[in-house]
């Protein structure tokens, strides 16, 4: 993710502005290799659940919502992606420098959709809580064309919907709490690793949505 400080002002600017940035090719080529072996290794391990929504404690699954499994990522655990959560903090410390939101944690999942699955319209924040400032997308689909589906629908206040395709190594970031977005009808089998920065630590069991 080598990029200067001049690059991330303009788009911690552009995030300002719209709400949303796409950065492809976020990251470095090692890093991008060790993220597919970890999500091809945890898939064969059949640690991922169906994902559900709600706060823990009282999370629902409804498939006519989402239709995504998931695997919860825990720093210090997870060592072989060790340098993927130095990329993460790195990201959180440019948040605090730039826009000055005071971000004290991050929690992050592997994200699968199987295909004909999909994830309705919503925000990434529960009433009453206000945790997650910035979502991040970060995809781990290799050779995605037209027509495989997928794709991020984002509602840009004032604006048409914008469709985002989920190319390998493209990173979205946006507004968790102002943001609606869902995921359309994945035709293929569509990963990523998916999760938020927090304006507080993160505490475990992880809240779902």
């Amino acid at each position: 993710m080598q990029r200067d400080l001049g690059y991330w002002d303009e788009q911690m600017d552009l995030l300002a502005q719209q709400d949303y940035i796409t950065i492809d090719n976020f990251f470095n080529p090692e890093d991008l290799n060790n993220a597919h072996h970890f999500f091809e290794t945890k898939q064969q391990e059949g640690v991922f659940q169906k994902a559900a929504i709600g706060a823990s404690g009282n999370e629902k699954i409804i498939n006519e919502v989402r239709g995504d499994y998931t695997y919860w990522l825990e720093k210090g655990k997870h060592t072989q992606i060790n340098s993927i959560f130095e990329t993460l903090d790195e990201v959180k410390s440019i948040f605090n420098r730039l826009m000055y939101l005071s971000l004290a944690d991050y929690e992050f999942h592997l994200a699968h959709y199987p295909k004909g699955s999909f994830y309705k319209k919503h925000l990434d924040q529960f009433d009453g809580r206000n945790n997650r400032m910035v979502s991040v997308i970060i995809y781990l689909n290799k050779g995605w064309k037209d027509g495989d589906g997928g794709e991020l629908r984002i509602y840009p206040e004032g604006q048409d919907p914008i469709d985002i395709a989920p190319l390998e190594n493209r990173c979205i970031m946006f507004r968790s709490d102002t943001l609606y977005h869902e995921v359309l009808t994945s035709n293929t089998s569509r990963k990523s690793i998916t999760g938020w920065m927090l304006y507080q630590p993160a505490v475990l069991p992880y809240l779902v949505l």
